[in-house]
């Protein structure tokens, strides 16, 4: 699917907006116990994770965001329910402000460009595609992944990955993160258990050692229905296309 480019906020679509942003954060289902997510401490690489909020860093919250590698550095990784659904459309205004923290934004804010999701979210709302890429305009005539780096997607890795996941509740003015083993919650699905991932981090990418994204808070239950237990769409073919098509 072609990017759709992100038209102008209004504040007419105000009521809207409060019930997309209701349904996007939520990121965790399940009942199995496992650890509870801690602060994440200031880093380089945690710096190209952000916040998606609408108009301005401190405007209402949509969900988290990363940079991800890319041929022109303006790309992003979220859940495609963090910025799209069938009942109210794409979301006006967002802008990503990486490496957010108790008011201070250190990159600025990054207004966002185009959204590319799958056709099969953007008719249904399908959990199998739940994630979206994003490109934001520059900002000072530099590009995001000039500003803070970003990280490669790798796709066919298989469950049983050890992963950091790094993200932003909204009840929380700076970030949490969890270090887990990814497991199988389906063929085309996987999970994580680890407390603490409550709304505003769906979207929050799943990191191996090696830097590369293999998965997005999301899918299954657009992420989860309690703070304990987090899902995404495996990183697999379906999402190899929609990165093509992002960055062609």
């Amino acid at each position: 699917m072609a990017p759709r480019p992100v038209r102008p906020a209004h504040a007419a679509r105000t009521a809207a907006l409060a019930a997309l942003l209701l349904a996007a954060g939520t990121a965790c289902g399940g009942t199995d116990q496992g650890p509870t997510a801690e602060v994440a401490q200031q880093s380089a690489a945690r710096d190209r994770i952000g916040t998606l909020s609408v108009r301005t860093p401190q405007g209402p919250r949509a969900c988290t965001a990363s940079v991800v590698q890319s041929p022109k550095h303006n790309l992003l990784v979220t859940a495609a329910h963090c910025v799209q659904n069938r009942r109210i459309g794409l979301l006006d205004g967002l802008v990503f402000t990486p490496g957010y923290r108790n008011g201070y934004s250190p990159y600025g804010s990054w207004p966002v460009q185009s959204i590319t999701v799958d056709p099969r979210w953007a008719d249904d709302d399908d959990p199998e595609y739940d994630v979206a890429f994003i490109t934001v305009r520059p900002v000072g005539g530099k590009q995001v992944e000039e500003a803070v780096g970003g990280n490669p997607i790798a796709t066919g890795q298989g469950f049983g990955q050890a992963v950091s996941v790094t993200g932003y509740p909204n009840e929380r003015d700076e970030p949490i993160t969890c270090s887990v083993r990814t497991r199988s919650q389906s063929p085309t699905q996987e999970r994580f258990d680890c407390g603490g991932y409550t709304d505003g981090t769906s979207g929050s990418p799943w990191v191996t050692a090696s830097g590369t994204v293999i998965g997005v808070i999301g899918g299954y239950q657009e992420g989860g229905d309690t703070p304990d237990t987090s899902y995404s769409v495996a990183f697999d073919g379906r999402v190899a296309e929609l990165y093509r098509q992002a960055t062609t």
